[in-house]
């Protein structure tokens, strides 16, 4: 082509483009006023439970005018990340997580974290798991009238999850990880190159900043794949910007994106220096204060949610914990999408969750209870593990990996069913309005519900203790602890030295025996 076709062509092109701009202009401005209120967190639920900053959120249901073909009996709670705001699991009816699993009959518990003040900018994660976390699935089991309860963990939601089944374990029926990250050595991507301790100072940021600010993350996560995060996706909502559905999309995650959370200092230090850069966590050396976060105690169920396509967590870093655990009852979900469509893709929401759901379904059925006594209770254990036996031989390994892949899913991490939420955006750049709400329960539904919750499963009479189960039971016994007088009796200093938990948490079970033996 010669020079002056060249620069004919080069003009004409221009005067299509700025014609085509003026003519969507105007839509431009009304998808822009009709977007402004964009709203997100649809499903109703109550606020029942608050702490600090943080609220712990129920949904049921029949509040979300759904009706299920089995009711769970087992509830589940889910862990959220501390950074951004915990919708991105409820964003829009047709993608919201907290729907999927409300189908599939269970109720679910979520916790809002909140923002940090500045006077939590010491807060540790043995605040956020031993004191916090642990608060929500005392109020989560006594309103459920369940021993255990299912737990599920988002990204950092997901580590803390997997220390808090390994100090609780009694507590935990069945633990879900979604994009946990939890081993870094090597198979952490990015973030782990980013964090590693030559180049990177945590303790540095956080004197400088006390909670560390939700801008400073934004720009770090986003600046992984800045052509994505700065220019293609809105060279994509200007293409479709006569789209409806697309651009209300694309404004609901734009939203949860500009709503950063800071991030508690002490606890962001600690989790780049300990888990991300010592990967001390992977290694079984990771302590919670004094506490052991012993991998060895997580012998429960465990379900894996990974990112075929997620560069923040990559599933090497969360499946690579399947082999450091006891469990024999490990099943692994890898999608086709990134560390955000894990949530919110259609692929994800037409094929992976109702798996999941159907996951802990399977494995949340009621338990023996108190008239079978102990022989029908061990017959129940039994055939479980026989029929855990069967499904473990028919895979050929220990762990069950299943390949969730829509029909509609490619090779590519970006499919033309998601528009405005796939994985162009920043990656974990880390609520909801109650519409209706249950009515409070009478005074005697509490006192059916604390009965309920105080006897116990089984038949054991130191599982009828509050915080006491089959794990921490046995571990009394074995210390000579075989009744609820025994325990009243014991001296929590001495005890602790001959079970894992702590003198405080000892003196706990004897101050709830007390209180157990007067009623």
């Amino acid at each position: 082509m010669n020079p002056f076709s060249a620069a004919v062509d080069t003009q004409q092109r221009s005067l299509t483009a700025t014609a085509e701009y003026l003519e969507k202009l105007p839509t431009l401005a009304e998808q822009v006023e009709r977007v402004s209120d964009i709203e997100v967190g649809l499903t109703p639920n109550e606020v029942v439970y608050e702490e600090n900053k943080l609220e712990l959120l129920h949904y049921t249901p029949e509040m979300a005018g759904i009706d299920p073909e089995t009711r769970q009996d087992v509830p589940i709670l889910i862990v959220y990340a501390l950074i951004n705001k915990p919708y991105i699991l409820d964003l829009q009816p047709d993608r919201s997580v907290v729907r999927r699993l409300l189908e599939a009959g269970f109720d679910v518990y979520l916790i809002d974290w909140g923002e940090p003040s500045r006077l939590d900018a010491s807060l540790t994660l043995e605040d956020y798991v031993t004191r916090y976390t642990d608060n929500c699935v005392d109020v989560v089991r006594e309103r459920s009238g369940q021993e255990s309860i299912n737990l599920l963990g988002y990204c950092m939601g997901g580590t803390m999850g997997v220390m808090y089944a390994a100090l609780f374990p009694e507590k935990v029926r069945n633990l879900g990880l979604m994009a946990a990250g939890l081993c870094f050595d090597g198979t952490g991507g990015v973030l782990e190159l980013w964090g590693e301790d030559e180049y990177y100072d945590a303790q540095q940021v956080s004197d400088t900043f006390g909670n560390v600010p939700a801008e400073f993350l934004d720009i770090g996560f986003a600046l992984m794949d800045p052509v994505s995060n700065y220019v293609s996706k809105y060279l994509r909502l200007y293409d479709n910007v006569e789209d409806d559905e697309f651009v209300e999309n694309f404004a609901r995650m734009e939203r949860w994106l500009d709503e950063g959370i800071d991030v508690a200092g002490e606890t962001y230090r600690e989790f780049i220096e300990d888990i991300y850069q010592d990967n001390k966590l992977a290694r079984n050396e990771f302590h919670l204060g004094e506490e052991h976060v012993d991998l060895a105690a997580i012998e429960m169920p465990i379900v894996q949610v990974v990112g075929h396509y997620d560069h923040l967590i990559p599933p090497e870093s969360s499946t690579e914990f399947n082999d450091l655990v006891p469990s024999d009852d490990v099943t692994t979900f890898d999608a086709r999408t990134g560390h955000i469509g894990l949530s919110v893709s259609s692929s994800s929401h037409d094929e992976l969750w109702p798996s999941v759901a159907d996951w802990f379904a399977e494995r949340s059925q009621p338990e023996a209870d108190d008239e079978a006594g102990h022989d029908e209770a061990e017959h129940d254990e039994t055939r479980h593990d026989s029929e855990a036996a069967d499904e473990t031989a028919s895979t050929g390994s220990d762990a069950e990996v299943r390949e969730a892949e829509p029909e509609e899913a490619t090779e590519k991490p970006e499919t033309d069913d998601e528009p405005a939420v796939g994985d162009e955006a920043p990656e974990e750049t880390l609520d909801e309005e109650p519409e209706a709400s249950e009515e409070a329960p009478t005074d005697d539904e509490d006192e059916t519900s604390e009965s309920t919750f105080s006897r116990g499963i089984g038949g054991d009479q130191l599982q009828s203790i509050r915080g006491i189960g089959p794990h921490y039971a046995e571990q009394l016994r074995g210390a000579g602890i075989d009744s609820v007088a025994a325990l009243v009796e014991a001296d929590a200093e001495a005890l602790s030295e001959q079970v894992t938990p702590s003198a405080e948490q000892v003196q706990e079970w004897i101050d709830n025996a007390t209180d157990h033996q007067s009623d």
